[in-house]
């Protein structure tokens, strides 16, 4: 592939005359033999639900690959303020529903908070669009279970948002597993940083800029604090599940991903934490640890304490991976002994070889170019519903071992616990009328 940052790619195939033959180079079309690919300057038309911060990171990203055709924000200023970032000229909607109705859209990008993830999701493919949508993948290891349902019915390609698959750190550290470099790995330890704690708070007037009972959607109607909203909702059961799946959606992704174990789940879960006790509070553990053991053999550790990270030990020598850098004497060793190109198991990297390439926003926009390949070729993407319904699972899953104070025993081929429906129960939510995910 040409050594140029997609956007350049993309802009300079922009710039060719209508008479030039261009070649197609994609990811797919180096993954799978003669992809059905479209036109390489066919630009998407793109409509972006939830528009704060990540929302924005994401069609920022997009925007190198197709125009802004609708916005949808339950904030009124938000929105208002997206149509200025990205096309003065793109719809506004505060119904996501309405956006998904157009017939002028081709992809939806969502970044909405995490409990809406799954009905918007399932509505945008049964309205035949594509769709990229922040991790977690869903609230409930149920809602994981319709999604895969609905994608394989409709064919549509969904991108989750762990950009991580596409950082060179986490992808070389992957590939050395793969290649045997460790050994037999004997234990993997995720270290995800501490809960946002705080609490009691107070209620206040709903902004007159804000739908809050749509932004609660499915969650039990409550009156307006401010701390539920914005960054903060991922500390309240309600509508996420802590670090466990906010982190947790990243760095478990890649351990599982490394160790080939992203479309299985554990067939134990033990875990521990303490929850809140007061009302009006975040309602997620203030601080947990939890142990996965897989049929496989292998144990991951999940710990809220330490550096953020992910170690992998095995019998012959062990890495720390991390954003920032990816250490141990395996990792020394590829300077007289490098991982050769054909080792490569993964999937196929443009920018494995540019480590000055290494940022969150480089690999955010790799990870949105493969989404845009698969896109044209119709293949599976790199994080797919399945391999992310999984990950999530695992992570609702020590969630729940917290909530119940005891160690859980998993079938991950019924998805079902064993001799256990009390926490089968638990596996779905209720859901307020007219918010229902299926």
């Amino acid at each position: 592939m040409p050594n140029l940052p997609r956007r350049t790619f993309l802009k300079q195939l922009g710039g060719l005359s209508a008479g030039a033959v261009v070649l197609p180079v994609t990811t797919a079309s180096l993954l799978n033999a003669a992809p059905v690919v479209k036109s390489p300057n066919e630009r998407w038309r793109i409509g972006a639900i939830g528009m704060r911060y990540q929302g924005s990171v994401i069609t920022r990203e997009a925007t190198a690959m197709g125009d802004v055709y609708a916005i949808c924000d339950v904030d009124r200023h938000v929105r208002e303020q997206a149509r200025a970032s990205f096309n003065s000229a793109a719809a506004l909607c505060e119904d996501y529903r309405d956006l998904i109705a157009r017939d002028d859209i081709d992809v939806v990008l969502i970044g909405a908070p995490d409990h809406w993830h799954a009905k918007m999701t399932i509505d945008a493919c049964r309205a035949g669009k594509d769709v990229y949508v922040e991790k977690p993948l869903t609230l409930t290891v149920d809602e994981g279970r319709v999604i895969r349902e609905v994608v394989a019915e409709t064919g549509r390609v969904v991108q989750v948002g762990t950009w991580q698959r596409h950082d060179h750190r986490f992808r070389r550290a992957a590939e050395m597993i793969k290649a045997g470099r460790l050994g037999t790995i004997r234990k993997v330890t995720v270290v995800l940083g501490k809960n946002l704690t705080g609490g009691p708070f107070p209620t206040t007037p709903v902004p007159a800029n804000l739908n809050w009972d749509r932004w609660q959607g499915q969650a039990p109607a409550t009156e307006y604090i401010p701390e539920r909203c914005h960054y903060n909702f991922r500390y309240w059961f309600d509508y996420a599940g802590g670090e466990m799946t906010d982190t947790g959606a990243h760095h478990l992704d890649i351990a599982l991903w490394a160790l080939g174990l992203d479309r299985t789940g554990p067939v134990e879960i033990a875990a521990s934490g303490s929850l809140p006790d007061r009302r009006a509070c975040y309602t997620v553990p203030r601080d947990f640890s939890a142990r996965l053991k897989f049929a496989q053999g292998v144990e991951v550790e999940i710990r809220d304490e330490g550096r953020s990270g992910i170690l992998f030990e095995g019998d012959l020598g062990r890495i720390f991976v991390n954003r920032g850098s990816l250490t141990g004497t395996p990792v020394d060793d590829l300077k007289n002994r490098p991982l050769p190109r054909e080792a490569f198991q993964l999937y196929v990297h443009d920018n494995l070889s540019r480590p000055e390439r290494a940022g969150k926003i480089e690999a955010i926009s790799s990870h949105m170019g493969n989404f845009y390949d698969c896109t044209q070729s119709r293949q599976t993407p790199i994080s797919d519903v399945d391999s992310q319904h999984r990950v999530a699972s695992a992570c609702h899953l020590a969630n729940l071992a917290i909530r119940l104070g005891r160690t859980l025993n998993w079938n991950p081929e019924t998805e079902r616990f064993i001799n256990d429906p009390a926490a089968d129960k638990l596996l779905r939510r209720e859901q307020r009328p007219g918010y229902e995910v299926v």
